[in-house]
């Protein structure tokens, strides 16, 4: 790293020819070999290394938890004082549970992995004189890379060549209005936002092109050490908040009735180590250990259910939030329309069809190099013209504050500019229009002619672009102060029908709970027009002017009651998304161009599209395979089935902890003997994982997809308590069973327990799965095989020899029916508990 130091320090104001010579590199770019040294060199051109973990240090980290490294040394303690049996007992089940959760996770970490590889950045670069693209992270210094509008700049540059390059630097400078750069030198001592010819990791491409020579990467670039001093991490979601504080409640109460049954059963005389190993035992039983693997795996399971429906999961915790997403904010192009413009025509001042306003839009758009676009591709493709005889010399590329291109070309001697772009700021820079016999007029005197014109055109659905020229005579190179004193031409009328099937697509979203809102850049009768055709119409349109004279809390106010916002600026999208967040909304937001970046960063769900701009893919925490509604809905209701699948096991595990907590802190005051051996309550854990573990592929009911559903800890609180008691109620009545009805001996009273409460606790997964009568809910054909082979495997244990090895005995036939009849007795009464439950608790 200290030679790539010395390399960059100062590097914006090192002659370029110099700088090309240190890095070793010239403006063809590196060779194949040397790039690949170079990256084993440098490393990967990452902020923050991919935490990539290998299949040894996930089953390792399976028996990192403190309790676990406790109990294992506590066994090991117990084999040395002669009490090998029950050592190695608890070792091979400690062991199997920790294989269990690596076969778990290792398979879901590798298919997460695999989906990120589908929407990977990449970068444009020069290898031996040929562009070629590359990962983002395989770019190294030395490099050569090819800039468009909307790329990432993958590392810290010089640059080499450019035309009217513009960069968006806020992440850096905090500077709203994209920078203009261009190749030069500047002085060593420049400060960071005077270093015009240079550009930074962490920002991106607004218009223009360029060529730069890649100087510093990863933590060596001034994003990374930025990063670095700050040291932060990206924001919890409200999942994860809500799940780690919940866990961490659980293990506290825990271990606060661990320690107290501890001393109990130390006060009542009974083997210091015995109860030692006991109270671990149930620390592990008893606390929610499972739970970061079981959400690890629910949220992999559902990113590959996602991916199913062409959505692709960049960041697993979101999945939440796409579930509890109630708004969802979009543009109009590519999601109500078919994103497939077509120009219906080209019109004089007149509104009478105009050869030469096609053939200088055609010449404008053939010429174009900047962002690639549907408008222009469609005029390039719905007519053709010989254009031979023009050659271009200069270009200004579209940039979404002058909303223009502006194109000069030469032919026979003279230089022609031909300007396109947003009506409004077209007419803006004319002073002449041009009448069909070739004539001009000063643009005051037709101006409102064309307004009307527009007005009409737009009411009607279509979409228009000015057209203007202007003679340049011997002049070459233009500037955006050029774009002055212009002929106005005429204008392109365009349309993009809408999607067909798109109403019911909005309509099932709507079902969904989630209601669409259109954000975009058109004028508001365009708007209001497809917002008609797709059954979003007849509210109020709000405009950027509109947005303009008002305030935030008016904003906000409103925002709910707005479906459409028009003619919106691109720094107005951010402030809309978070109106909707102050109104109380889960927002998701759509984007694919330069100008979304922002807005998906701040909603709550950034959903972006497989052929956006790269940095609109990383901003996003999901990347559509499809630019289309009904991939969106298939991907929300795969959200919500992942959250359900997620709640299921959080109701399971808290309610059935807390009621053994009760049982355990009951049993540890009248029992002359331990109610179980630490061995038997790792037993009694493992078995009851293994139907836990297949959660993710159950079905959820209608009902748990049909509207939005966030994190609610008091509603799990209440619902651990009332179905905690309920269970410990059932805990007693074995015991009372066990102990005075069957006058049941030591080992016989921890096998029929043991078979009790295995069997209830899997038999109560099926019950609190579903809000429905569980008979009328089916669970997944895997959550219900792995049940039934659990209770086979119980009661295997319990009446063959196998049990001997873990202190168990064949239990009496007569134990059966009663223990029968109490698992008949839990589970009525679990249902008619969660019945009045639901009825009176809103979750």
């Amino acid at each position: 790293m200290a030679e790539q130091e010395g390399q960059a320090e100062d590097f914006w104001s090192a002659p370029a020819d110099e700088l090309l010579k240190a890095l070793g590199s010239k403006p063809g770019g590196l060779s194949g070999a040397e790039a690949a040294a170079r990256l084993k060199l440098y490393g990967p051109n990452m902020i923050k290394a991919r935490k990539r973990a290998g299949t040894l240090s996930i089953f390792i980290a399976q028996f990192k938890s403190p309790i676990i490294i406790i109990l294992i040394f506590a066994a090991i303690l117990s084999a040395f004082l002669h009490d090998l049996p029950d050592a190695i007992i608890i070792l091979v089940i400690v062991f199997a549970s920790g294989v269990l959760g690596f076969w778990q996770e290792r398979g879901a970490a590798n298919a997460v992995q695999k989906l990120l590889e589908i929407v990977r950045i990449t970068a444009t670069i020069l290898r031996d004189g040929k562009r070629i693209e590359i990962p983002i992270e395989d770019v190294v210094p030395g490099d050569v890379v090819v800039l468009d509008a909307g790329d990432v700049i993958p590392g810290d540059c010089r640059i080499v060549e450019s035309n009217d390059l513009f960069v968006d630097e806020a992440a850096l400078t905090g500077e709203t209005y994209p920078v203009e750069k261009e190749a030069g030198e500047v002085q060593a001592d420049a400060a960071l936002a005077q270093r015009t010819n240079s550009l930074f990791m962490g920002t991106h491409v607004i218009s223009g092109t360029a060529n730069a020579l890649v100087v510093r990467t990863g933590k060596e670039t001034e994003f990374g050490e930025v990063s670095e001093r700050l040291k932060g991490r990206a924001e919890e979601t409200e999942f994860e908040h809500g799940v780690m504080h919940f866990g961490y409640l659980l293990m506290e109460v825990t271990l606060v009735l661990v320690v107290a049954i501890f001393a109990i059963n130390v006060y009542f005389h009974k083997p210091v180590l015995s109860s030692f190993l006991f109270s671990l035992a149930l620390a592990v039983g008893l606390t929610p250990q499972l739970l970061p693997a079981i959400i690890s795996i629910n949220l992999s399971k559902g990113a590959q259910q996602m991916a199913k429906s062409k959505v692709i999961v960049k960041r697993l915790a979101s999945i939440e939030n796409f579930g509890s997403m109630n708004v969802l904010c979009s543009d109009k192009t590519g999601t109500l329309t078919e994103g497939k413009v077509r120009v219906k025509s080209a019109i004089d001042i007149e509104g009478t069809d105009s050869e030469k306003a096609w053939l200088y839009a055609y010449i404008n758009a053939s010429f174009e190099t900047g962002f690639r676009n549907p408008i222009d591709e469609a005029v390039r493709t719905e007519r053709k013209f010989d254009i031979s005889g023009y050659r271009k010399v200069d270009e200004i590329p579209y940039d979404f504050i002058r909303k223009r291109l502006s194109i000069v070309v030469a032919r026979d001697g003279d230089h022609l500019m031909i300007t396109k772009g947003a009506l409004k700021n077209v007419v803006d820079v004319s002073t002449l229009a041009e009448k069909p016999d070739g004539s001009t007029v000063d643009i005051s005197e037709v101006s409102a002619q064309i307004q009307a014109s527009f007005e009409q055109l737009s009411s009607e659905g279509f979409r228009t672009l000015g057209v203007a020229y202007r003679e340049l005579g011997e002049e070459k190179t233009i500037s955006s102060r050029h774009e002055e004193g212009m002929i106005f031409l005429g204008m392109l009328v365009l349309f993009d029908p809408a999607k067909d099937g798109v109403s019911d697509t909005i309509k099932r979203l709507r079902d969904l709970g989630v209601s669409l809102k259109v954000i975009t850049g058109d004028n508001h009768l365009v708007a209001a027009y497809v917002g008609d055709q797709v059954g979003l119409g007849g509210g109020q349109v709000l405009t950027g002017t509109d947005l303009h004279k008002m305030s935030d809390e008016a904003l906000s106010h409103q925002v709910n009651q707005v479906n459409i916002f028009a003619e919106v600026e691109p720094n107005q999208k951010e402030r809309i998304i978070h109106a909707l967040s102050n109104a109380g909304n889960v927002v998701g937001y759509m984007g694919d161009g330069i100008n979304d970046a922002s807005a998906l960063h701040v909603s709550d769900v950034g959903i972006s599209v497989d052929t956006a701009v790269d940095v609109a893919k990383e901003a996003a925490d999901f990347v559509l395979l499809e630019k289309d509604l009904g991939v969106l809905v298939d991907g929300v209701t795969e959200g919500r089935t992942t959250f359900a699948n997620t709640l299921k096991y959080v109701f399971m595990a808290t309610s059935a902890n807390f009621g053994n907590m009760f049982s355990m802190a009951g049993a540890s005051l009248f029992l002359t003997f331990l109610p179980l051996l630490p061995g038997q309550v790792l037993l009694t854990n493992l078995m009851t994982d293994f139907p836990e573990m297949t959660i993710a592929t159950d079905r959820v009911d209608p009902e748990m997809v049909s509207e939005p559903h966030r994190w609610n800890i008091h509603f799990i609180r209440t619902f651990m308590l009332v179905f905690g008691l309920l269970s410990s109620v059932f805990d007693y009545a074995t015991f009372g069973v066990l102990l005075w009805v069957l006058h049941a001996s030591p080992t016989q009273f921890r096998t029929g327990w043991f078979v009790e409460s295995v069997i209830s606790a899997s038999m109560i997964v099926l019950v609190i799965r579903t809000r429905r009568l569980a008979i009328k809910s089916m669970p997944s054909k895997y959550l219900l095989g792995v049940t039934v082979l659990v209770w086979i495997a119980v009661l295997v244990i319990a009446s063959t020899p196998i049990g001997h090895i873990f202190g168990f005995t064949n239990l009496p036939a007569t134990f059966y029916p009663y223990l029968l009849g109490i698992l008949v007795l839990y589970v009525g009464c679990a249902e008619i508990t969660k019945k009045l439950f639901y009825r009176w608790v809103q979750p």
